[in-house]
């Protein structure tokens, strides 16, 4: 069996990122969305399931069975070590799903996986490249502003909790500007081809 080469793609909040990968299943490249399938194996993985409740009690789930997040948020965001445990719930299942997903695609020459956190390739997310989205803070704002119901306030907030430009830099094997001077299409086009022919430098 002949496993593709799994692509991680990440990117700050308002990056484009999403975008990115969008262009990559227009090329009809599978893409993995790492954050919003954590949240549907929260609600639907016994194991997890289990554990979530045994660590932080039973109303992390609510009357309907749906994992309660303001709950969770509330109780594992003051506590560093309560949000490390719950990290070491979800986080296996998560890989361990990626792992059974990019197997499902054996034969393709590479699969794209989206997560707002990433390593370096390699380092424990069996990542061969990563490719981040790279735009100006300035930019990243105004289009969350333009999306979500935020203030400019929290928004910047956001950005400021979240893994800084140079740290990402420090991961990328491969950028892909989004600043809106440099047109996306040619450059996922040209990622496109090195991955497909496996021409890696």
């Amino acid at each position: 069996m002949t496993l593709p080469l799994l692509i991680g793609v990440t990117g700050g909040i308002g990056s484009g990122k999403s975008m990115v990968c969008r262009l990559f299943e227009c090329l009809d490249v599978p893409v993995y969305y790492a954050d919003s399938r954590a949240k549907w194996l929260t609600n639907h993985d016994p194991e997890i399931r289990e554990k979530v409740t045994a660590l932080l009690g039973s109303q992390s789930y609510d009357a309907n069975g749906r994992y309660d997040t303001s709950f969770v948020a509330s109780v594992v965001f003051k506590d560093e070590d309560l949000l490390k445990e719950l990290n070491a719930i979800i986080h296996p299942v998560v890989l361990r799903d990626t792992r059974e997903w990019v197997m499902s695609h054996s034969g393709l020459p590479y699969v794209v996986k989206e997560a707002a956190i990433m390593a370096k390739a390699g380092q424990a997310n069996a990542m061969n490249y990563v490719v981040v989205v790279e735009a100006p803070v300035d930019l990243r704002v105004k289009r969350i502003l333009q999306r979500d119901k935020r203030s400019e306030q929290e928004v910047r907030a956001i950005i400021e909790r979240q893994v800084t430009d140079e740290a990402r830099k420090g991961i990328a094997d491969f950028t892909v500007d989004n600043d809106e001077t440099a047109a996306l299409i040619p450059q996922v086009l040209a990622l496109h081809g090195l991955f497909r022919h496996g021409q890696i430098i």
